[in-house]
């Protein structure tokens, strides 16, 4: 069976209606179907529609990101940080580590910093409202690649 690559526009809202993320005035995002390149509740619904279609679709906590993770919470010496004004919300990016998730402030006292490793959406239900811009097959390069090759995905 050919996988699919689907091509869509979406935007992202929390549980507020908050816009986290859109494809708007960009290009759409296209995902080869079945290999994990997106949250899976998300992956599930897109494979069920059609170009053209349009659906709101809320993915619970545990089909995106996964609940939050009390182990991924790190207390640190606060003499080990690169400076002394960490506040509430910093962010930090493991040196050496490109891919590793950032590292978030969740508490500050005079001697130790709270920071979560937590997916920053993580224990999050998230709304997406998605377009369906194009559904094709894929071709044997992105089978052979497991990604998506952009629009039309050819070469030229």
């Amino acid at each position: 069976m050919n996988s699919k690559v689907i091509s869509f526009h979406y935007t992202l809202t929390d549980p507020t209606g908050t816009v986290l993320d859109t494809s708007d005035g960009d290009d759409p995002m296209s995902f080869l179907a079945g290999v994990g390149q997106i949250i899976p509740g998300l992956e599930k619904v897109l494979a069920e529609m059609k170009t053209g279609d349009q659906k709101k679709v809320t993915v619970k906590a545990e089909d995106a990101y996964g609940a939050r993770d009390k182990a991924k919470l790190i207390d640190v010496p606060i003499e080990r940080l690169p400076n002394n004004k960490i506040k509430v919300g910093d962010r930090f990016q493991l040196s050496g580590e490109p891919n590793s998730m950032p590292l978030t402030v969740t508490k500050v006292t005079e001697k130790h910093v709270t920071l979560d490793s937590n997916h920053p959406l993580a224990g999050m239900d998230l709304t997406f409202d998605v377009k369906i811009t194009e559904v094709r097959n894929a071709t044997d390069e992105e089978m052979a690649h497991g990604h998506a090759h952009g629009a039309g995905g050819h070469h030229h």
